[in-house]
C-alpha cells in the first residue's frame, strides 16, 4: 500500500480540525489516559473530520473502539499486540500499523503481515522516556531490506531538516508529534513538512 510521505500524530480530535485543512493526508490519534466514552467520542470526532478533509485516520491501541466505531485502520504498540484480536481485524479488513524497536519485535511484526511497520526512534526524542538508544539511519536501511514491500514508518526527533535523509534511507513515510503539537506556528509547520515530503 502507498502511505502518506508526511505521517502526523495528534492527541485530539481538536488538533485535527486546525491541522487538517492545511493538506494532512495522514492522521493519527494517540490519546492516552481517556475513559472508554470519551475515547470513542475523540475517535468519532477525528473520524469524520478525516472523511471531510479525504485523510486516512490511524486510531493508535484502542482496537475494540476503532472495530466498533468503523475505523480501518488501527496502530498497535508491541504491548498492544498480545491484547488484541488480529484475526478479528483482519476479518474485518481493517489495515494494521506496528511499532518496533528492536530485531525480535522486527520479526514479531513481520509475523503479523501489517500494513506498515513503524521504527524508532530515529533521533533522541522528547515525546517519552525510551529504553531504546536512538535507532539511526543506517538502522532505516537495514529494517527497509528485511521488510521488503511493506511500508516503513520512521519515527522519533524528526525536523523538516531530517527528512530527506530518512527517506534516502529507505524510510516511506516519516511520523512527526512534537515538531509540529510543541511549535509555536503548527499550521505553518505543517505546511513546511507537507512542502518538504511532497518532493
Amino acid at each position: 500500500m502507498n502511505l502518506a510521505r508526511f505521517y502526523l500524530i495528534v492527541d485530539s480530535a481538536a488538533w485535527m480540525e486546525r491541522l487538517l485543512p492545511h493538506g494532512v493526508k495522514l492522521v493519527q490519534l494517540r490519546a492516552k489516559g481517556l475513559e472508554t466514552n470519551a475515547w470513542r467520542a475523540e475517535i468519532m470526532a477525528a473520524q469524520s473530520l478525516c472523511r471531510r478533509h479525504g485523510a486516512q485516520l490511524i486510531v493508535n491501541d484502542a482496537w475494540e473502539l476503532a472495530l466498533e466505531v468503523g475505523c480501518d485502520f488501527v496502530h498497535l504498540g508491541q504491548e498492544d499486540v498480545d491484547q488484541a484480536d488480529l484475526a478479528a481485524l483482519k476479518h474485518a479488513k481493517v489495515k494494521l500499523g506496528l511499532s518496533t524497536h528492536n530485531e525480535a519485535e522486527l520479526e514479531r511484526a513481520l509475523a503479523a503481515s501489517p500494513d506498515y511497520i513503524a521504527l524508532g526512534p530515529i533521533y533522541p526524542t522528547i515525546l517519552k522516556k525510551m529504553p531504546w538508544a536512538p535507532q539511526g539511519l543506517e538502522r532505516i536501511s537495514a529494517w527497509k531490506q528485511r521488510m521488503g514491500d511493506i511500508p516503513l514508518v520512521a519515527i522519533g526527533g524528526f525536523t523538516p531538516e531530517r527528512a530527506a535523509g530518512a527517506f534516502a534511507a529507505g524510510a516511506d513515510s516519516i511520523a512527526v508529534v512534537t515538531d509540529v503539537t510543541l511549535n509555536a506556528e503548527p499550521e505553518a509547520r505543517v505546511a513546511h513538512w507537507l512542502e518538504v515530503t511532497r518532493a
